[in-house]
């Protein structure tokens, strides 16, 4: 994710990150001790505190993603790192699961950009 934002952020590619510990226990961190952690990875792009994605707590915009773009198996999150693309109108307009090596979605971004 961070190779796809140095390179396309100044054409208008955001990316925002949203800890969840909703997959086992991998964010138990305070919000300090992720952004400490996430450091190694040179992470530039946005991140928020952490969040649920899925459940009655889930935050309105991931409820609002899923409800657009379900999964295989559902309108909810399998597994951490699940990506979603939104337009510039706020549509969700493609779900790629974990397994998705981010480069592989910078054709559908360049779409949009």
């Amino acid at each position: 994710m961070t190779e796809l934002y140095e390179k396309y952020s100044d054409k208008g590619l955001r990316i925002i990150g949203f800890p969840c510990n909703q997959f086992g226990g991998q964010e138990p961190g305070t919000e300090a001790e992720i952004k400490e952690f996430i450091k190694q990875f040179n992470v530039t792009f946005d991140m928020t505190s952490k969040v649920d994605v899925n459940g009655d707590k889930a935050h309105p915009l991931w409820k609002y993603m899923k409800s657009k773009k379900g999964g295989t198996m559902g309108a909810f999150i399998k597994w951490n790192f699940t990506k979603f693309v939104i337009n510039k109108e706020g549509q969700v307009v493609e779900r790629f699961g974990p397994p998705t090596d981010p480069l592989d979605m910078e054709k559908d971004l360049l779409k949009l950009l």
